[in-house]
């Protein structure tokens, strides 16, 4: 009564608008417009090719439009069958796509997590290579005492 309705509306536009980043489908459909150097780092785009995250999101928009327009169509007494259609759908994309590029596309845990735990397991597999390669160089070299100075590393002369 108190609050005019244009003030209500453009609140509640406002929330919706602002609540939409970070979502990731709302991320992946403003990947069709930006060119590839231009594209944030988000977890998804490095397991899986451009072109698959572009052919899920295009079935996720159809259902969305279908969704709605039998929402707004004189059928939509059948909106609660064409949700549980959903299922089945995301039934057969499992057809489609792996169950890898699936995890990374459709999956609960968030963007921020999936990535921090992506790049700690990088961290921890490039330190086990550089540790390795640390060993390697150790086996093949020889140190010589050199009186009160440091230890000097000579490579071993292979026969």
């Amino acid at each position: 009564q108190f609050i005019p309705m244009p003030v209500l509306y453009g609140v509640f536009l406002y929330m919706g608008v602002s609540s939409l980043r970070g979502i990731q489908f709302f991320d992946r459909l403003k990947l069709f417009w930006m060119p590839a150097k231009h594209q944030p780092d988000f977890i998804y785009l490095r397991h899986v090719p451009l072109r698959k995250v572009h052919f899920f999101t295009m079935i996720q928009l159809i259902c969305l439009v279908l969704l709605w327009a039998i929402k707004v169509s004189r059928a939509a007494i059948i909106f609660p069958m064409m949700v549980l259609a959903l299922v089945f759908v995301r039934k057969v994309m499992d057809f489609c796509f792996s169950k890898r590029e699936l995890s990374f596309l459709d999956d609960l845990m968030p963007e921020s997590k999936k990535k921090k735990l992506d790049d700690a397991k990088n961290e921890a597999k490039e330190e086990e290579e550089s540790q390795k390669m640390m060993e390697a160089a150790a086996a093949n070299s020889v140190q010589l005492k050199l009186g009160k100075t440091n230890n000097l590393d000579m490579p071993k002369q292979s026969s």
